[in-house]
This record gives C-alpha cells, structure tokens and sequence, in this order.
C-alpha cells in the first residue's frame, strides 16, 4: 500500500501523472493499493472553504470522484494512528501531517510526499517516496 500525501492526491487527481515525478509514477503504478488519510478530505475541504484550493467540481463531489473513480481508498482515524500521531517527535507540527504520517506508519505503508521535512522522521526511513 502506498499512502498518499494531500497534495500528491489532489496533483494527481487534478492535473494526472504530469503533476508527478517520474520516480512517484512507477511507484504509483506499480503498488496495488493506493489510499489518502480521511484528514486528507478535510484537507481539501479547509483548502477550498479558505479558497486556496479550486476544483472543478462542488468540493462534495469532487472528493467522491476523487475516490470512487481513482480507486484510491481513503483509510480512517483510528485511535491507533491518533496515539501514534502524538508521539512522533515535533519535527513537523502540523496535526494533519502528523496523522497522514501515522496513518502510513500504522499501515506498514510507503509514503508519497513532497514535504521538506518528512524525511526528518526516522520512523519513515525506507518507506518515504518523493521526488
């Protein structure tokens, strides 16, 4: 399984492999499971609220299709990856980072991601996927 970082989701849903490395591709490709975090949907709700976000759609429906016809799997909060959130070291403060964090790690997943500072966790050594 590989766990999709928001902003690798919505690239990938909206602008299609284009949007992502060639490296990030094979991977996607090549994995059979491909999943977002629930908090990705709030994600992307609070983005398009605050209008930082534009989709093509109504936000609703936008993130049905994004799941549905994408056959991305979104991946529930469980207290599980809630306590394991919390106890990641403060490298990254953003709750929702943390929690897509988690939920990968929880999972025994790879992790799709840009983000400059997740490769600061050790505990995501050997399943990060960026660039």
């Amino acid at each position: 399984m590989i766990v999709l970082d928001t902003h690798i989701w919505v690239n990938w849903i909206l602008c299609g492999e284009v949007a992502l490395s060639p490296s990030v591709n094979l991977a996607m490709k090549s994995e059979g499971i491909l999943a977002v975090s629930d908090i990705s949907c709030f994600e992307v709700l609070l983005l398009v609220k605050r209008g930082k976000l534009e989709l093509p759609l109504p936000v609703d429906e936008w993130l049905s299709e994004a799941l549905s016809n994408s056959g991305v799997e979104s991946l529930p909060i469980t207290c599980e990856i809630s306590k394991r959130a919390v106890a990641l070291p403060d490298i990254h403060r953003d709750p929702a980072d943390r929690i897509i964090i988690a939920t990968a790690i929880v999972h025994d997943a790879k992790l799709v991601s840009m983000d400059p500072m997740f490769p600061n966790y050790v505990d995501l050594h050997g399943r990060l996927i960026g660039k």
